[in-house]
């Protein structure tokens, strides 16, 4: 359909030097061909998700490949009617993606990919442990099946809970799922680095798997949260039912939406008894402002990614 918009998910590990001027090509790029999202730039390399036109989305892989020499992209795409992001960010980092300890180099060491067409039978084995490595919001509302989930709140606690919760696990395969892959990357080097001898990953993660995957042979059981507006998506990578408390950021099922104790924009059932009146106030005056650009219809980056 001619108003489709492409959603791409992108990242590469690879060393990157004159990250301003690379920053600086990168936005005179995207504004000139109305790309929104957010895209980091680090030493160990680039990562990002944005949204524009066929065209658009072109231009911008084009630019990438050729003007920033990122050959081997790991890139992948959905689709949508409405764009998911508000605006544009291009961000300098330390690391593409956090775990906190800069000694991790994927480009050294890394996990054993394994294809999307492959990871059914490798984690129906009872012999391998499937290792979720995302954050407790994202698995909450979706997981493999027989899945150990960490209840990490963010991905720098990913190393303690392997060496105080997996440590007996070090000769036994573990396989391992991200939603793009990314996070596998690291947390694949991090593992074999405290060493856990056999570490498979899901290549193109869970966004590639749902991709090429019938939903009948499918063994991923719920929703996928992603980093944008669409807040999650089904199996078929069409936006679920999922909103999003703006207070703590959990994705919100049409009930706890409704809740009694859910304010819009301000605290929902996950968060309303860890806020702060202050925090409160806070929020539902940015709610406010948000309500307000609506009326005169412009759009507020209060809530933009």
């Amino acid at each position: 359909m001619p108003d489709q918009i492409v959603v791409a998910a992108l990242y590469q590990f690879t060393p990157l030097h004159d990250l301003k001027n690379l920053q600086q090509t990168l936005y005179t790029c995207c504004q000139k061909h109305l790309i929104k999202g957010t895209v980091l730039i680090a030493p160990e390399g680039i990562n990002g998700t944005v949204s524009g036109t066929r065209p658009s989305i072109d231009a911008l892989k084009k630019c990438l490949e050729q003007e920033l020499e990122l050959q081997a992209l790991n890139y992948k795409e959905s689709f949508c009617t409405t764009d998911p992001f508000l605006r544009l960010k291009i961000k300098l980092k330390k690391e593409i993606v956090t775990l906190g300890d800069t000694r991790i180099d994927p480009l050294k060491t890394v996990g054993t990919y394994v294809d999307a067409t492959e990871w059914n039978a490798l984690i129906n084995d009872p012999d391998v442990l499937v290792l979720d490595t995302r954050n407790d919001y994202e698995t909450n509302i979706g997981h493999f099946k027989n899945a150990h989930i960490p209840n990490t709140q963010v991905f720098r606690e990913f190393p303690e809970y392997v060496r105080t919760q997996l440590k007996q696990h070090k000769k036994t395969k573990v396989a391992m799922y991200c939603t793009g892959g990314i996070r596998c990357e690291k947390a694949s080097s991090f593992m074999l680095d405290e060493g856990f001898e056999t570490v498979y990953h899901l290549k193109g993660g869970i966004l590639k798997y749902l991709e090429e995957t019938s939903p009948t042979q499918s063994l991923w059981q719920g929703a996928c949260f992603v980093f944008d507006e669409r807040v999650a998506l089904d199996a078929q990578l069409k936006p679920d039912t999922y909103t999003q408390c703006y207070g703590c950021r959990h994705p919100l099922t049409p009930e706890e939406a409704e809740d009694l104790v859910t304010i819009k924009g301000v605290c929902c059932p996950h968060c309303h008894t860890q806020t702060s009146p202050e925090q409160k106030a806070r929020f539902a005056e940015r709610e406010k402002q948000m309500q307000l650009s609506k009326t005169r219809g412009q759009k507020h980056l209060a809530h933009g990614n």
